[in-house]
């Protein structure tokens, strides 16, 4: 943006304006409280939340998290651990062998033999429909 500005000679000087934004983080050491620590570590451990993005939005280094979780669960955060996500004991249980079936007994047994050497044997519990296509097929 330019702003032009006359003067009595009929001279104009130029100026050039405009805004000027400083983004940056707070310089120094900052004191949380255990009750903040405490809340940011709830924040950033909470299932489908990103660290990064908790250190990001709270101005937070990495390392003073992962301290401040290590304070927590030995409980010197104020003496209260917050809900952070542990693993669970898993035990294996041994696997059982599976139960023996039951034989199939070889009563009933039919064997069946064609001319030119085919063979084919079934017991009682074929399905008649099926074998007499295959029958069919054979002869």
């Amino acid at each position: 943006m330019r702003e032009v500005f006359g003067s009595e000679t009929g001279h104009t000087s130029a100026r050039t304006t405009g805004r000027v934004e400083v983004i940056g983080r707070v310089s120094g050491q900052r004191s949380w409280s255990d009750a903040e620590k405490l809340e940011i570590l709830a924040e950033a451990f909470r299932p489908g939340v990103r660290v990064r993005d908790v250190i990001a939005r709270r101005e937070v280094s990495s390392s003073l998290i992962y301290t401040w979780r290590k304070q927590a669960r030995l409980g010197k955060l104020g003496g209260v651990a917050p809900a952070l996500p542990a693993f669970a004991e898993v035990r294996v249980a041994d696997v059982a062998a599976p139960a023996p079936q039951p034989a199939t007994s070889t009563s009933g047994l039919i064997c069946i033999e064609f001319p030119g050497g085919v063979r084919v044997s079934v017991d009682g519990s074929v399905d008649a429909g099926a074998l007499a296509r295959v029958l069919l097929v054979l002869r």
